[in-house]
């Protein structure tokens, strides 16, 4: 019997398959060169070359790709959220031949599989390409497997400047997966613990949520097709307030493509696990079994083309923006992170032995001191327009970024500060009766989950549940490596000084707990008590910008070696392009909506009551409130400043958008009265339902 389980990772080449099919002297070198970054011998290369060429070929591959990140943002439209590449076919010319007109020969020349060139200038760069300057190249991510899939060889890439600058999402990440291993060492070494460990890892494993709608509805909303969310339309009498949508079986249709979409995941080696309805209508989501960070990310952005492609075929549409329809939930992309040694050591793991238990503890105040240092920073890593529609709106954390380990364990770090030992902590699973024969007592976990929390502790990992759906993961876990190292660091740097194990712990905890919080990170209090702690509460993308390029981030960056103080300013002007473009999008959008769409459907709707004002209503004046708000939306946008990126975010965000919310308000109002059918858009009702019957 053939299924996607008897066909999972067939068509990834990885270590296994390297083992079986490379000679053990090139497997050998090869590995060694992924620790110490040299480059592979060009004899290797060549053979290396060769065994991938075959063994794709052997899959039915006729192209391949150099596929890397450019810096498009989270926008959220169909497409934007995608890796890059063009498709070379796996062919040559025989340039040994005697002939003039070279014959033509199937092959992947070995400098083309571990180099490639290309326009730097074409993509978002902040300025460290230009077009008479426009030189970039792309290379192999040695440890990010290739693959195949729809015919072409996948190899994963990253994306540098003619001057070796990074304009890319995977580039900063790979530089933060080598700080992780340099700091973390540095403090094993310190501690005592795990000191036979050569090399750290970041793991990551996603849980990607998205909407699932019909294609031809979704063609019929200029909206969504432009700017990936709904800027007008009101809620079905029923949505999810009944809680009726979470854990339902799936619909049939969409059953069927996440069937699909799991089995050409598991072909190229990513181990999905979980698929279901989520809290919204129309709503699902996937994920798989954690991976190193590096593939992980490549994954997710190969699990969203796979799914754009194959929803397609079937007459769908997928949705990846953060809040593609208001009033009910939006999706996030929840990014469960840790770190561990290539021994088998993880540092958020409580540990089942003396040794365990301390580096759990000393993990956690390694990862307070980043995130109560460099809160920012994170903060900025979830930063988008659409995100901003999502984050603190009671489906997803607030915008305060902040460290829930578990009641117990802040108990636990109080006693610590108090001058208690390291050891101690309580981390046991806690059995809870049914109440009843038939079903067995459960273990509870050793913590509660906090659904509020940016931040929260799960089992052996830490969730980032901040990161917006349509995010390449690769930027927010870039920094949650960073600010981890830098704690690493810090931690290592104290008790090399002297200082005893026990009290550099106790004193990274003393200085940064007020970054620890384990209340209902909803609640109305929170904010406040958070600005007390001093913790920023930079609940829009231009405040969260505005940051980024602060000295103290430079400086760690720089001196993690993640970001030189050029990228990181070319970053945040990414961020500030990304913010304007969407958010002029939306505004352009909206006004073309309203003037060919909805006047004329007022006017029609209106028209029908001559001669019977009564039955009118108010009618008359709603569709001629809309008239009033467009008209101060068109006003209020050709005002836009253009004096700096800073100041033109700034304005679009706190003076254009509260009025994109009022002509919004005013024609959901309008679609409440118009005559069923002369709405010129489909509905709300109609696109997260139509298709589950």
């Amino acid at each position: 019997m053939s299924d996607a389980l008897t066909t999972a990772g067939i068509a990834m080449f990885d270590d296994v398959l390297m083992a079986k099919k490379l000679p053990s002297a090139v497997l050998q070198r090869f590995s060694e060169c992924l620790i110490s970054g040299e480059p592979t011998p060009e004899e290797d290369q060549k053979v290396i070359a060769d065994t991938i060429f075959e063994w794709a070929r052997g899959l039915g591959a006729i192209d391949f790709a150099h596929w890397f990140f450019p810096l498009r943002g989270g926008g959220g439209a169909v497409g934007g959220m995608l890796g890059a590449f063009k498709k070379d076919t796996l062919i040559d010319l025989e340039f040994g031949s005697k002939f003039v007109t070279k014959p033509m020969k199937a092959c992947l020349p070995h400098e083309r599989l571990f180099q490639g060139e290309t326009d730097g200038s074409s993509f978002p760069n902040g300025g460290l390409r230009v077009t008479h300057s426009a030189a970039a190249f792309t290379t192999w991510d040695r440890a990010s497997p290739p693959f195949v899939t729809d015919k072409c060889l996948y190899i994963p890439c990253a994306f540098i400047t003619h001057f070796g600058k990074c304009i890319d999402e995977k580039t900063p990440l790979l530089r933060s997966m080598d700080a992780v291993t340099l700091s973390g060492l540095r403090l094993l070494k310190a501690i005592g613990i795990g000191t036979d460990a050569k090399a750290m890892c970041s793991y990551l494993g996603w849980e990607q949520e998205f909407f699932v709608i019909p294609a031809d509805l979704y063609k019929a909303r200029p909206d969504l097709v432009n700017c990936g969310r709904t800027l007008f339309g009101k809620l079905p009498t029923r949505h999810q307030q009944g809680d009726l949508n979470y854990f339902q079986p799936i619909p049939g249709k969409v059953q069927e493509l996440l069937d699909i979409a799991q089995a050409e995941m598991l072909k190229v080696g990513c181990p999905m696990a979980v698929k279901h309805n989520e809290v919204a209508p129309g709503q699902h989501e996937m994920s798989p079994v954690f991976r190193t960070a590096n593939v992980s990310c490549d994954s997710n952005v190969l699990f969203m083309e796979v799914m754009n492609r194959e929803a397609q075929k079937l007459g769908l549409q997928v949705l990846f923006h953060e809040k593609p329809f208001a009033g009910i939930n939006g999706s996030g992309k929840h990014a469960n992170w840790s770190v561990g040694t290539d021994t088998g050591l993880n540092f958020f793991y409580p540990g089942k032995n003396e040794a365990g238990a301390k580096l759990y503890v000393t993990g956690i105040a390694c990862l307070a001191f980043g995130l109560a240092q460099y809160n920012e920073m994170v903060r900025c890593t979830v930063a988008s327009a659409g995100n901003d529609h999502r984050l603190g709106a009671q489906e997803a954390p607030p915008a305060i970024i902040s460290l829930y380990p578990g009641q117990g364990f802040e108990q636990f770090m109080e006693s610590i500060i108090s001058g208690g030992d390291l050891l101690g902590y309580k981390a046991e699973k806690k059995k809870q009766s049914t109440g009843c024969s038939a079903a067995m007592h459960i273990e509870a976990n050793v913590e509660d989950r906090n659904r509020t929390a940016p931040f929260p502790f799960c089992r052996n990992r830490f969730e980032f549940r901040a990161v917006g759906s349509s995010q390449n993961c690769c930027f927010p876990v870039m920094v949650c490596n960073a600010i981890m190292s830098a704690g690493m660091a810090h931690l290592a740097g104290l008790i090399e000084g002297g200082m005893s194990h026990r009290d550099a712990v106790a004193q990274v905890f003393k200085e940064n707990k007020h970054v620890i919080f384990t209340g209902n990170g909803y609640s109305a209090e929170w904010p406040v008590e958070a600005s007390k702690r001093g913790l920023p509460n930079l609940n829009t993308t231009p405040k969260a910008i505005a940051t980024w390029n602060s000295e103290k981030n430079k400086k760690l960056l720089e001196s993690l070696k993640i970001y030189t103080a050029e990228e990181t300013e070319a970053r945040q002007e990414v961020m500030y392009e990304n913010y304007i473009s969407s958010m002029s999008c939306e505004v352009e959008t909206m006004v073309q909506m309203t003037e060919t769409g909805i006047l004329p459907a007022c006017a029609k709707d209106l028209e029908k009551y001559k001669g019977f004002e009564k039955l009118a209503g108010n009618r008359k004046a709603v569709y001629e409130g809309i008239v009033e708000q467009l008209e101060k939306l068109k006003a209020s946008f050709a005002k836009k400043p253009h004096t700096s990126l800073p100041d033109e975010a700034t304005y679009l965000c706190d003076t254009v958008k509260p009025q994109m919310v009022a002509l919004r308000s005013a024609v959901d109002k309008a679609e409440s009265l118009l005559e069923s059918g002369l709405y010129p858009y489909p509905t709300y009702e109609a696109m997260i339902y139509s298709h589950h019957f």
